[in-house]
């Protein structure tokens, strides 16, 4: 795996109907995720109107959602030793809900919660080629990673020691939200961490996946059994977003340059 430590390579979307969620999100973003592959795990492939893969949907079972296990998205953060990284979680207040697994073929990998108990995978691939799934501009790609924390100071610094992550910049936010506090990590900006503001969608990672036209896509949201929370609106750097709710209920975010 060439990307840097610290960097996202992989988004995943746990759910119960995956041919619902193919059939809203392909629609939606306009991805194409794979019909139903043949064996006992059911988990398929998300590509980009470009043929580029970007993450995978996941089904879950009756047995994970009686272990907890709920219908969301999540991503895999990028290390250079999966291992020390499941120990520096740990030793910096995290907890593994998946010890450190080899994935024959694929690479080696760990399920873990931040401090606040918010999940996440970090993993090292086998492939000697980067992942692309985190791409600002790419079409179908994940343009932005967006923490809402219950601690955004303690997140913060749980994010900086196990991953190395930095906050060089921020943005004041209206009336008594605090401040909207960018990530830098391997010369690149990839994301912000926000503090929960105590209403709305539970804390979490909310992944903005780039869409040829952001209108439409709200519109699609709406025909097909969704939800658009806040948006169509403009944000800083001249692109327009919108938060919605899939079938399921399940929140992502998704970027665009809207109608001209």
């Amino acid at each position: 795996m060439a990307n840097p430590h610290g960097t996202p390579i992989w988004y995943e979307l746990m759910t119960a109907d995956p041919d619902a969620s193919k059939a809203f999100y392909d629609l939606v973003i306009g991805w194409s995720v794979e019909a139903q592959p043949a064996g006992d795990m059911d988990y398929r492939m998300i590509a980009t109107v470009g043929g580029d893969q970007v993450g995978g949907v996941m089904r879950l079972t009756d047995d994970m959602a009686a272990n907890g296990a709920k219908s969301t998205w999540l991503f895999y953060i990028g290390v250079d030793d999966v291992d020390a990284s499941a120990t520096k979680i740990q030793a910096a207040g995290g907890a593994l809900i998946v010890p450190p697994t080899d994935i024959p073929d694929v690479g080696r990998f760990a399920f873990a919660t931040d401090p606040q108990g918010i999940p996440f995978y970090i993993m090292r691939g086998s492939s000697p080629d980067a992942s692309g799934a985190y791409d600002r501009n790419g079409m179908g790609k994940c343009n932005w990673n967006e923490l809402i924390t219950p601690d955004q100071r303690a997140a913060n610094a749980f994010y900086a020691e196990v991953f190395g992550w930095t906050y060089p910049d921020k943005m004041e936010m209206p009336g008594d939200m605090g401040d909207y506090i960018f990530i830098d990590i391997a010369g690149q900006q990839i994301g912000a961490t926000m503090q929960y503001p105590g209403e709305g969608p539970d804390p979490g990672w909310r992944f903005y996946f780039r869409t040829p036209d952001i209108d439409a896509s709200a519109q699609k949201v709406a025909d097909v059994g969704g939800t658009v929370m806040m948006g169509p609106h403009d944000v800083p750097g001249g692109g327009r977003i919108i938060v919605a709710t899939d079938p399921h209920g399940v929140v992502f975010g998704a970027v665009g340059a809207g109608a001209a």
